[in-house]
Order: C-alpha cells, then sequence, then structure tokens
C-alpha cells in the first residue's frame, strides 16, 4: 500500500502534467487576452513562490535548528543551480511572447525547449516529493506553487513548439511527455529517501534557492513589460493575492 508522502506526490505531479495541456487555449482564445490572462497568473504564481518561500520553507527550516547556516548556503547553491541550468541548456519560457504561426520546418529552438522544460520538470517533481517528505503542508504549499508557475510556462512552451514546425498534435503530445518525466524526478526522491540520510533537509533549501530564482529572474523582469501605473497597481495586488493563498495555507493548517 503507497505510503501518504508517496501518494500525495503522485496526485500533485499528476495534477502538474496534466497542465502541459493547457496550451490548447492558444487556440480557444484571442492573443491579447492571452496575454493579459498571462500576467495574471504571472503576477499571482510570483507571489505563490515567493509566498512559499518565506511563510512555509524557511520557517520550516528554521524549526529545524541545526545546521542552519549550512542550510542557508544550500538556498544559494538551490539559485546558482538554477542559473547553471538556465545558461547550460538555454532553458526560455517565454510567457509573454507573440503566438507565431507554425513553420514548415523543425527549428533547432523547438528541441532545445523540449530538453529543457524536461529537466525542469524533473526537477519540479523531485521538489514536490521532497516537499511532502517534510510534510503535506509544505507539500501541498509547493505543488500548488509550482501549478500556478506552470500554467504560463506550458502556454508559452506550446507556442514555441508550434513556431518550431511541430503540428498541434505532435506539440500536445511531446509538451505532455516532458511533463510525465516530473514523476521520474518524484520517483528517485521517494525511493531514495530512506538510503539517503537528511535527503529532505538538503531538498527543502534547494526548493527555496529555486523558487526565489525563478520569481526573481523569469517571472518579475516579465511584469516589468507592462509599465503603466493600473497595471503595476492589479500586479502588486495580484502578487499579494498570490503569497495571501500561502498564507491561508499556513492558517488552516495550524
Amino acid at each position: 500500500m503507497l505510503s501518504s508522502p508517496t501518494l500525495l506526490s503522485i496526485l500533485s505531479v499528476f495534477v502538474v502534467s496534466a497542465v502541459s495541456l493547457i496550451g490548447m487555449t492558444t487556440f480557444v482564445l484571442r492573443e491579447h487576452l492571452i496575454r493579459r490572462l498571462l500576467l495574471t497568473f504571472i503576477a499571482f504564481s510570483t507571489g505563490a513562490l515567493l509566498g512559499d518561500v518565506f511563510i512555509h520553507i524557511l520557517p520550516e527550516m528554521a524549526m529545524q535548528s541545526s545546521g542552519l547556516a549550512t542550510q542557508f548556503l544550500l538556498v544559494l547553491a538551490g539559485m546558482l543551480l538554477s542559473f547553471i541550468i538556465e545558461k547550460g541548456i538555454h532553458w526560455r519560457h517565454c510567457h509573454c511572447s507573440a503566438l507565431p504561426e507554425r513553420s514548415g520546418h523543425i527549428h533547432p529552438v523547438g528541441i532545445m525547449n523540449l530538453i529543457g522544460d524536461g529537466l525542469h520538470n524533473f526537477i519540479d517533481g523531485a521538489l514536490i516529493a521532497g516537499s511532502y517528505l517534510i510534510s503535506p503542508q509544505i507539500g501541498l504549499a509547493t505543488t500548488i506553487a509550482v501549478l500556478l508557475h506552470e500554467i504560463p510556462q506550458e502556454i508559452g512552451d506550446f507556442a514555441i513548439l508550434l513556431f518550431s514546425g511541430f503540428s498541434t498534435r505532435r506539440a500536445l503530445l511531446l509538451n505532455l511527455l516532458t511533463a510525465c518525466i516530473a514523476f521520474l524526478g518524484a520517483a528517485i526522491i521517494l525511493m531514495t529517501a530512506k538510503s539517503v540520510p537528511l535527503l529532505e533537509w538538503v531538498l527543502l533549501p534547494v526548493a527555496a534557492g529555486n523558487f526565489l530564482y525563478l520569481a526573481g529572474s523569469d517571472l518579475i523582469p516579465e511584469l516589468h513589460k507592462e509599465s503603466r501605473p493600473s497595471h503595476a497597481v492589479l500586479q502588486l495586488i495580484t502578487i499579494l493575492a498570490g503569497v495571501g493563498v500561502m498564507q491561508l495555507l499556513k492558517v488552516v493548517s495550524i
């Protein structure tokens, strides 16, 4: 019988992976509406990522008390690891780019995007599983933060695949297959948790560093592309709403 962290991890990764199908919205909604919705999701997921770090992950690290200085170094390592991955394989999210027409051949950027997305999803699965090993509360908060970030990313990834020359059906299938790599990341963490001492103790700060990097280098710069004051106020409110969801999870679980 599946243990609770295992079952929760599998269910969470399944939900996150299913978001890869959201790329189909590019055929249903007009581009200007997609842009508006993407900015809303980006702002909300920024708040959720930051809220998860400062409301759930860092306090949990502080409660563990021993080796806190080392864990803060692991937070930094998580940020640097995200930077290395982004530089090493040219990982691009393309949240708000135009949704171009499909070209007649397979462009290398599509293959590169699939490789980067697969690695990204592997890390997401590992972080979700590692979070559930700490507690259901941390796991749920991390799942929500990852899920909200996946929505704008998957729409952008789908647009990139179409632009690179893939057919609609093939783009959806490849996006779904790369999303399922998250199961591999989760499985490796769950299978090695008992044999590798303090694995979750390492994954928690690495997750914090990864989320801080995503929020600071990936999401917030996208928000700065919209400079109108009224939109800036709306973005701030939406970011605070994302933080509020994380705080609500904290309160409900107490």
